[in-house]
């Protein structure tokens, strides 16, 4: 399942079991050739738009994207920054 956020409280939505939390901007290239990669993904995906979220990348700090973050009933457990394939990313998902 894919969810973007709105204007929901996202610590609500990844406390309880695995998600897999993808930092983005509409005008990142690596950001746009990751998105049918996560879509193949059968785990909960939380797409935040770093341009209307300044604040929760910042959190995290994110300075980089696409930057994908795996949370674990709401604690962080992987970070990786990049273009990722199906495979690294079931490898980063198999770690938590």
């Amino acid at each position: 399942m894919i969810k973007h956020l709105e204007n929901e409280n996202y610590k609500e939505i990844i406390k309880s079991g695995v998600w897999i939390v993808d930092f983005y901007a509409d005008w990142c290239g690596p950001c746009r050739m990751l998105a049918p990669v996560l879509e193949k993904l059968d785990e909960n995906v939380l797409k935040i738009n770093v341009d209307e979220h300044e604040d929760i990348a910042k959190e995290y700090g994110v300075m980089s994207i696409p930057t994908i973050c795996i949370f674990k009933d709401g604690e962080l457990k992987e970070k990786s920054i990049g273009f990722r394939t199906e495979e690294d990313l079931k490898d980063l998902i198999s770690k938590v």
